[in-house]
């Protein structure tokens, strides 16, 4: 399908679908209105009622009113970021580290 790049299924019978539509871009270039127009036009052609459009960069103010305005999902490249490490997807940890305090409750002196 032109225009999306995905197809989540909610639920295992397909009736609630979410489509998708990804940029890698830059992060000097940004998705325009005219980007979420075009997905939104893609929506229309399969009859979403539901999209998310994920980019590496970040969205113009055109582009954020759109898609708030027909019920589109966007995601930047800060929160895109985010949901990586929270999810731990496309991720490994790579070191941990424990940091102890003392626990100053264990030491109290009772008054006696």
């Amino acid at each position: 399908m032109t225009g999306i790049d995905g197809i989540i299924n909610q639920d295992p019978l397909g009736t609630s679908t979410v489509y998708l539509q990804a940029k890698r871009y830059k992060e000097d270039n940004k998705i325009n209105r005219a980007d979420v127009q075009s997905f939104y036009g893609a929506l229309a052609s399969v009859r979403a009622d539901r999209g998310v459009f994920i980019t590496t960069s970040s969205y113009t103010s055109g582009a954020k009113e759109f898609a708030a305005n027909q019920g589109i999902v966007l995601i930047d490249g800060i929160q895109l970021t985010e949901l990586m490490l929270e999810y731990k997807v496309g991720v490994e940890a790579e070191n941990q580290y424990t940091i102890f305090r003392i626990d100053n409750d264990y030491f109290e002196l009772n008054n006696v």
